[in-house]
């Protein structure tokens, strides 16, 4: 399948294909890329991908908040998790306002941001806070708009169960300190 979308992809740009198809193969490419364990190249993608879609739709466009996210979950990969929350931080207020709270994209680019929060072996109490509080909002939004048994709200009490593992780790650790 790799080799099959390198070749797709040097094909759409040497014929001179669309950027909105090229973006888009370049997007599976990377997935491709992230399947295979191959987190540097598919780094480069999602960062290529979301510098794109930024330059052919603009920072308020649905396509372009996705690219974010996507490029912020590859960060997360490489535990490059200072610059993922970065990102988030710039792109996540964007989202809440143009897509609105309940918006899967919305959500899962808040979730990407708890991740990354308590993910970090640097974060600090307010981090881990912070991780589980927009964790537990989010879950009652997407149980709320996708109900309980939508595979987006099981991934994230997983993810809530093992931030409030880390922020109470943390917590006994401080306290018998």
């Amino acid at each position: 399948a790799l080799s099959v979308r390198e070749a797709e992809l040097a094909m759409r740009r040497r014929l001179g294909d669309r950027e909105s198809n090229i973006l888009a193969v370049q997007s599976n490419l990377a997935a491709t890329y992230r399947s295979l364990g191959r987190f540097e190249e598919a780094l480069q993608m999602k960062r290529d991908g979301y510098t794109g879609h930024l330059n052919l739709y603009g920072t308020e466009h649905r396509e372009t908040l996705i690219e974010a996210n996507n490029y912020a979950a590859s960060l997360l990969d490489l535990q490059r998790f200072a610059e993922a929350k970065t990102l988030l931080r710039k792109t996540m207020p964007v989202s809440r306002r143009v897509l609105g709270e309940s918006d899967d994209t919305t959500l899962h680019m808040r979730l990407t941001y708890a991740m990354a929060l308590y993910k970090d072996s640097t974060a600090t109490l307010d981090d881990l806070n912070e991780a589980v509080n927009t964790l537990e909002e989010i879950e009652r939004i997407a149980r709320r708009v996708f109900g309980g048994a939508h595979p987006d709200v099981a991934n994230i009490e997983k993810v809530l169960q093992d931030a409030r593992a880390v922020l109470r780790a943390r917590e006994t650790g401080l306290a018998e300190a």
